[in-house]
């Protein structure tokens, strides 16, 4: 192709068409919508005689006749519907079929008008009627609370008629409530609930004799909660034979197993839940209340009169770990060949659908995971009769209870519940009244919050920066066959205390949420077997995990709430072993401070009371209460701010004080050398003050410990003090 002339060699034709463009242009009179005529604008002549349309169609040889807009009316209310949101279904629909469209709002119609060749714009119309006719009948459909409440026998409780709403029949509305449910639940085999044969023994104890053994075994308390007329509450079964003479192959697992009798809270329990009694039962952690449901439930489901076609028990815990733990207590206490599943969040799916396909008898799960199975169809639950909430007040912590809501749609309401909790609160007890049909509960001492008598639990109040310090001498000085829980409050936390454990050759174990399911297993299988004496977790750990030889719970963070260290110290002296915890305390956690005081004053443990244990010799107890009376007293007081001068000999001179109990290796204290006169009392202590006090009087560590009057002196502290920075004697304050 040749280049364009330009300039003075240009032809004659070229330079006109420039003059013209140089002109001003008269207005276009015709309508924007209709495509122009001939050789108009929009349009040109094909090099084989045809023309292309406005839109770029192909038209055949002598399309140049124009061919008139398809026009039709259309309801302003469907307008809307034809353009789609931001123009999206007109401008596929001009794409689709070569055309343009034109809608005019106009009143009462809207007026259409397609321009393109006849066939396409049939196309465009028969696209737009059905875009229009999805409108209406979209429009046509009942909306409950709009326009008609429709209820399940097809008939309209109420339509809005004369356009005033109109009051809903509640009584008519509750009544195909009623027959939807008998309905639903139509043509399911009968339930037996009672199983339970009392032996000769346990009827023949009198009143006073029940009573006092009650009193014995930590105070079991049983109530009926029925409205009306109360029922005679069932003896207690003092051992197995009582519960299960019946029942010789429950007999054999639990001998294999070397249980000598049963815990206060399964004597209480069984007798209730073998005579097909709802029951709610409130224990602390590691008193058996996994087993107290177990033996019944393999009792409910193997003695049914009809065989089930799906499982009969469910068991809802709320972690992982309880679930495979409940699992693996199903396997070991197996009865006449009952299978159970575990399901669970972050396992396999497609294997544990495959596991529900083979078909099970017990279903042990997590609210999450088996709610996602119920809603895909992958688990059938109306036959189940027996049902279990295990740590309710867990699961509801964690959020499940709509979960718990839409899974229980689908359990027939005539089956037996067992609810588990380690506290009673008000969440706890809406959740019972709600689910739970005329229940009995069985609580052991009282439903205030208690941690376990059998272990002594001692408080260290300390900094953060001392936090390393204190866990280090305590892992140096652990016994061959002690084994420790570390909690921590965060996941960083536990991976980085992990770490630096590890780099010192020291074998340990995480376990927290961010850990793959795997990786958790193994850490928790390692920890119970004994490769790792060290388990770093964090409050995932503080419910259900059952390792019988945990001796000691190390709190390193305190917990955010007093249930939560309830649940930690419960992970060690369970099955009537002993166990210590022992907990660190910073500034941040005095809030607490009153509360701490009153569970361990409920566990018979005096906060003021000086002890020596063997692992800690947990001094300066005393700091607890005073920081319960007064949290603005100033624990920190230097007398006239002397900088404290080391001697030879490695004491320290100087009258500091501080409520902080060091390492092993580290004094517990920095104080004068020498102390003069009779101890200070409480009231020696500085009240709170807010503008510019004075230099408060020093405040005498052994007022604060509980310690006595004379004794053996502590080694000073060498550093600063444990609960507050030392300041510089000879720099001033801006």
């Amino acid at each position: 192709m040749s280049r364009p002339e330009t300039g003075a060699n240009a032809s004659s034709w070229v330079a006109a068409s420039r003059r013209d463009e140089a002109l001003p242009r008269a207005p276009d009179t015709r309508p924007a919508e209709e495509p122009s005529q001939g050789g108009g604008r929009g349009q040109r002549t094909c090099a084989g005689g045809g023309q292309r349309g406005s839109f770029g169609l192909q038209q055949p040889e002598g399309a140049g006749i124009r061919v008139p807009p398809l026009s039709f009316k259309l309801k302003n209310d469907c307008v809307g519907a034809v353009i789609g949101r931001g123009g999206s279904n007109i401008k596929e629909i001009q794409s689709s079929t070569y055309t343009k469209i034109q809608i005019r709002r106009g009143c009462p119609e809207a007026e259409v008008r397609i321009f393109g060749t006849k066939a396409m714009q049939c196309k465009a119309k028969t696209v737009i009627d059905d875009l229009v006719k999805k409108q209406e009948e979209y429009k046509t459909e009942p909306k409950l609370g709009v326009a008609a409440v429709q209820l399940s026998d097809g008939k309209d409780a109420m339509k809005d008629v004369s356009g005033e709403q109109k009051l809903i029949d509640w009584d008519k509305f509750r009544e195909n409530i009623l027959k939807w449910n008998e309905k639903k639940w139509a043509g399911l085999p009968p339930v037996k609930k009672n199983f339970y044969i009392e032996s000769e023994k346990t009827s023949s104890m009198s009143q006073e004799q029940v009573d006092n053994w009650r009193k014995e075994n930590y105070n079991i308390i049983c109530d009926d909660l029925k409205d009306g007329e109360k029922r005679p509450l069932p003896n207690p079964t003092c051992n197995f034979e009582d519960a299960f003479h019946c029942y010789p192959e429950v007999m054999r697992n639990i001998q294999k197993a070397g249980f000598q009798k049963p815990t206060p809270i399964q004597s209480q329990a069984w007798p209730i839940i073998l005579q097909g009694i709802d029951l709610i039962g409130v224990a602390q952690t590691g008193t058996g209340k996994t087993l107290s449901y177990l033996m019944p439930g393999f009792i409910h489901i193997d003695s049914q009169p009809v065989a089930r076609n799906g499982p009969g028990m469910l068991v809802l815990t709320p972690t992982r770990e309880l679930a495979l733990q409940v699992d693996a207590e199903c396997s070991e206490y197996s009865y006449r060949g009952l299978k159970s599943v575990c399901i669970y969040g972050g396992g396999d799916r497609d294997g544990q659908i495959k596991d529900l396909s083979k078909g099970v008898d017990i279903i042990i799960a997590t609210p999450g995971r088996l709610h996602d199975l119920q809603m895909n169809n992958f688990v059938y639950l109306k036959s189940i009769t027996y049902l279990v909430l295990d740590e309710a007040d867990k699961m509801l912590d964690m959020g499940f209870e709509p979960q718990i809501m839409k899974i229980l749609l689908d359990v027939r309401p005539d089956r037996q519940t067992v609810m588990t909790s380690a506290t009673w609160p008000y969440a706890v007890r809406r959740l019972a009244q709600s689910y739970l049909k005329e229940p009995m509960i069985v609580y052991v001492g009282t439903l205030d919050l208690v941690a376990v008598s059998t272990v002594t639990q001692n408080i260290i109040v300390t900094t953060e920066d001392e936090k390393r310090s204190h866990i280090q001498a305590f892992i140096e000085s652990m016994s061959p066959k002690d084994k420790v829980i570390i909690f921590v409050s965060r996941k960083a936390v536990a991976d980085h205390l992990s770490s630096d454990l590890g780099i010192r050759r020291i074998s340990v174990e995480s376990l927290h949420g961010n850990r793959e399911q795997s990786d958790r297993e193994r850490a928790l299988k390692s920890f119970k077997t004994g490769k790792v004496r060290i388990l770093i977790a964090t409050d995932l750990a503080s419910r259900g995990l059952d390792v019988h030889d945990v001796t000691h719970v190390y709190n390193y963070d305190f917990p955010r709430n007093i249930e939560e260290y309830v649940h930690r110290v419960g992970r060690t002296g369970r099955a009537g072993r002993t166990g210590v915890s022992i907990t660190l305390i910073t500034r941040n956690d005095w809030k607490i401070a009153g509360e701490l005081i009153n569970i361990l004053e409920r566990a018979n443990q005096d906060p003021t009371e000086p002890r020596t244990e063997v692992s800690r010799p947990p001094q300066w107890r005393g700091a607890l209460s005073q920081i319960a009376r007064c949290q603005d007293v100033l624990l920190f007081a230097p007398a006239q701010k002397p900088r404290p001068q080391q001697s030879s000999k490695g004491e320290c001179v100087g009258t500091w004080t501080t409520l902080a109990q060091g390492p092993p290796e580290r004094p517990l204290a920095l104080r004068p050398k020498e102390q003069k006169g009779p101890p200070a009392t409480d009231s020696d202590v500085p009240p709170p003050q807010r503008e510019h006090p004075p230099p408060p009087a020093p405040v005498p560590a052994r007022a604060l410990a509980g310690e006595p009057e004379s004794g053996d002196e502590s080694p000073p502290l060498q550093g600063e003090s444990a609960l507050a920075p030392a300041q510089d004697p000879h720099s001033q304050d801006d």
